[in-house]
């Protein structure tokens, strides 16, 4: 006891880099909720929390995909392809897609299998050092679950639970630290933990951004449909245009309770004054969106439609010798080759064409010029000028008189 109070136990000293990732985790993560809580956008913030949480994660994985293709294939929608893409490179996009396709379903709607792995996940979270903080459980717990071999999509989806289950966030925000298990991160405890809060922090300020970009352009397009009439559904619209992610004209009919026909005149309006785009391409089963799911429409690709005049089935094959191609251009010539061309006649042929423009030209002169009637004989002198006798432009000289 006398030794304890004279000689009292240091403190243990925090690393000023992980305490600072901690601060600013915790920091940020609070300020996303709170600006998340009963906030009417929240559905449709969810819906590009998890595309950019899934793009994070398929980064991270080796996987890189962009999520507007994502988003379209959520909708059901075909992939804009460049046709210039070789059948490696279209593989590789669909393999990343399917890839993608497969995290997103872990994270909303995993399957009987896959919800027995993220709760034993959950179960790992949950036993990770107790006492300590939340963020801190969070990360050792993650990095003893893959030491011990574990699937990184079961533990990215025990996340979310566990922020929800720890009071952190009141909204299942897809926060999971993808670029902490990226290349290059050291796997040292100190060291990783740090990372992984710094990654934490970097995805919650970056939701914080989404929900305000979400909010300006909901704003931006009540703005746009200000001043219309009482009895005008055009705000409302707005509001469920901003609060889903896409929107068809009859699920818009349904929410405002109006005619199909009205409801799709008033996206066509929508589309028109630029508050709105339309994003399948087509006819029929049209989706819409606000002008801020522009660039999703840039990446789907439009309906296939046959060729005019063409029949079903495969176009026939052309045989090689129809084919017409370009003659193969000729070797150079050296110095000595090119003096051995005669270009004697090319002088002659030349002088040829010179003379055959000037007899053009003076026949198209003749034509031009206006006809003269002969005049009548002078009875007194018996001279009278014929027509052929007219002189030229410019060719007074070779003027002559016949005397009749």
């Amino acid at each position: 006891m006398r030794d304890t109070l004279l000689h009292p136990p240091r403190a243990t000293a925090v690393d000023p880099a992980l305490a600072t990732a901690l601060t600013r985790a915790a920091a940020a993560i609070a300020r996303l909720d709170q600006a998340l809580a009963l906030h009417p956008l929240r559905p449709a913030f969810l819906h590009r929390a998890q595309l950019d949480a899934v793009r994070r994660q398929a980064d991270a994985d080796g996987q890189r995909i962009d999520p507007w293709h994502l988003a379209a294939l959520l909708e059901g929608l075909r992939l804009r392809m460049d046709p210039g893409l070789r059948i490696v490179e279209r593989g590789d996009i669909f393999a990343a897609a399917r890839y993608a396709l497969e995290l997103h379903q872990w994270l909303a709607a995993p399957d009987f299998d896959q919800e027995g792995e993220v709760q034993l996940a959950e179960q790992a979270l949950a036993a990770a050092t107790p006492g300590t903080t939340p963020l801190l459980a969070a990360a050792q717990g993650m990095r003893a679950w893959l030491d011990a071999g574990g699937a990184r999509p079961p533990i990215r989806a025990a996340l979310i639970r566990f922020w929800t289950r720890q009071k952190l966030l009141r909204t299942p925000v897809p926060l999971t630290a993808a670029a902490a298990l990226g290349a290059g991160t050291p796997w040292d405890s100190d060291a990783w933990v740090t990372a992984f809060l710094t990654a934490l922090a970097g995805e919650a300020e970056g939701g914080l951004q989404l929900l305000m970009d979400l909010e300006r352009a909901w704003f931006a397009a009540r703005v746009a449909v200000a001043g219309r009439r009482r009895t005008s559904r055009a705000a409302a619209a707005v509001d469920i245009l901003a609060t889903a992610p896409l929107v068809s004209a009859t699920s818009l009919a349904t929410g405002l309770g109006m005619a199909v026909n009205n409801a799709a005149a008033l996206l066509d309006a929508f589309c028109a004054a630029g508050i709105a785009v339309e994003v399948t391409h087509r006819s029929k089963r049209r989706l819409f969106g606000l002008a801020a799911l522009a660039p999703l429409r840039k990446h789907v690709a439009p309906p296939y439609h046959p060729e005019p005049g063409r029949g079903r089935g495969r176009p026939p094959a052309i045989p090689e010798a129809d084919l017409v191609t370009e003659p193969p251009p000729l070797p150079p010539l050296t110095p000595i080759e090119q003096r051995a061309f005669d270009y004697s006649d090319i002088e002659h042929w030349m002088a040829h064409l010179d003379q055959t423009i000037r007899q053009t030209r003076r026949m198209l002169q003749t034509l031009a010029s206006p006809v003269i009637e002969p005049a009548p004989p002078d009875l007194q002198s018996g001279v009278a000028i014929l027509p052929a006798d007219v002189p030229e432009p410019g060719r007074e000289d070779d003027h002559m008189e016949h005397r009749v």
